[in-house]
């Protein structure tokens, strides 16, 4: 029996709901293979995420990291939660514009945001722009010149801080790619460059530590050494910050051995750390922000697949072929993420046998799960990947010249195609022959 699918989540079938739809069915509409989110289950966590700081009376921003998973109809969900998006590209920015987002309540990151970026970000009026590096404040000046306009600015700090998640992953020590280095005095030179300019608006701080953290000491270590920079630039430079933002990388649970904090917890503790540290200092009650991604949508997603062949070596772990893989989610050969899978149409049937869960692509490496335990499957059944809704479809490729699957947004009880499947014919729109 699988321990993350309930009672609840079961029709009188037997067979898996998502967003109270009958899985089968959804996979027989829409074909696999087939990402489908619970949209009721990404609102319920923005709406925990906002109703803990309403507890603990700070002003925030609930930040959706939306590298996670982004979409015209994913970003009109988040609207309609009120809450704010952030964007690292022009095209999840085009996405969200198109969305109809309002883009006051966008904050615009990345390590290098080219010119056009930057102009796109600034005349769409994007709310914050997260400055990274010395070359994106001299670009930034030279488009806020041109452009005659004026922009907010955050200053991402890297603060020495490894939390304990995948190498890969790790955005908050002191060698990344990632924002001004504190004991090298690059954050104070990037603050004072800033501060002379009068067409950007410093608003705050940013740090982000990693993703996929299960542990509230690197995020009360991250809000106490954010409140330490702030007071320091206080002290000594007379400017006080308005928003501290600890970014995101709540973890979440993918298989039985994980055993995280609900995601508000870690921001319980953060809002918590943050109000000690300024108690002795005059930095008032600075806002705090957040950026979820993966919490918001991970565990709202699932992979549906078609299973095809079998391979039976004595003594060895048989290999099941599903439709789908590498293509539509890249992270278990990317860097060994592990989920879980059930047999749809009975998620709570016996486990009989462990099995390596095979994708189609031409790719020894092209493994879903190495160590699988399923009941016995035949060619046809189908099978729900849990918790794929972060980095699975935004990391989607067209690898072997698959098509990417569908996207469809479940929601009680309805179901609908947001994002279409990709066609033959997609394949080679932009190909041009060669004459």
């Amino acid at each position: 029996m699988n321990e993350q699918i309930t009672a609840d989540q079961l029709n009188e079938r037997g067979h898996l709901l998502i967003g109270g739809c009958d899985a089968i069915e959804l996979a027989h509409e829409y074909q696999t293979p087939l990402v489908v989110y619970d949209v009721s289950q990404i609102r319920q966590q923005i709406r925990a995420f906002k109703r803990v700081f309403e507890e603990n009376d700070v002003s925030y921003a609930v930040s959706y990291a939306s590298k996670a998973f982004a979409a015209v109809a994913m970003y009109q969900v988040v609207n309609q939660e009120g809450a704010h998006i952030d964007v690292v590209s022009g095209g999840e920015m085009y996405t969200a514009i198109q969305a109809g987002f309002p883009m006051e309540r966008a904050s615009f990151h990345g390590n290098n945001k080219s010119y056009d970026e930057l102009v796109m970000a600034v005349k769409n009026h994007v709310g914050v722009i997260v400055v990274d590096n010395f070359h994106e404040i001299d670009l930034l000046s030279q488009v806020l010149n041109e452009l005659g306009a004026r922009t907010k600015v955050m200053i991402r700090i890297t603060p020495g801080i490894s939390a304990h998640t995948n190498k890969y992953i790790q955005t908050g020590q002191v060698d990344s790619k990632f924002g001004f280095d504190l004991a090298s005095g690059q954050a104070d030179e990037a603050l004072q460059r800033v501060l002379a300019n009068s067409r950007m608006d410093l608003i705050g701080l940013h740090a982000h530590i990693g993703s996929q953290i299960f542990e509230v000491a690197g995020f009360e270590g991250v809000a106490n050494k954010l409140v330490k920079v702030a007071d320091h630039w206080q002290k000594k430079f007379g400017y006080q910050a308005k928003v501290i933002n600890v970014g995101g990388g709540f973890g979440i649970r993918y298989v039985k051995d994980d055993q995280p904090l609900r995601p508000e917890q870690f921001v319980d503790a953060i809002i918590k750390a943050i109000k000690k540290a300024v108690k002795p200092t005059n930095l008032g009650k600075p806002a705090i922000w957040i950026e979820p991604g993966r919490s918001i949508v991970g565990p709202a997603g699932y992979n549906l697949y078609t299973v095809g062949s079998r391979k039976d070596l004595p003594g060895l772990k048989s290999y099941v072929t599903v439709d789908g893989g590498m293509g539509d989610n890249i992270r278990p050969a990317l860097y060994q993420a592990k989920y879980e899978t059930v047999l749809a149409s009975d998620p709570q049937a016996p486990l009989t046998e462990h099995v390596r869960l095979a994708g189609k692509y031409c790719e020894s490496g092209d493994i879903l799960c190495q160590d699988q335990a399923l009941p016995k499957t035949k060619p046809g059944d189908i099978l729900a990947m849990l918790d794929t809704g972060a980095y699975g479809y935004s990391m989607a490729s067209n690898y072997n010249r698959n098509p990417r699957p569908a996207v469809v947004f479940a929601e009680n009880g309805h179901s609908q195609v947001v994002i279409k499947r990709e066609s033959f014919a997609d394949l080679t729109h932009l190909d041009q022959p060669y004459e």
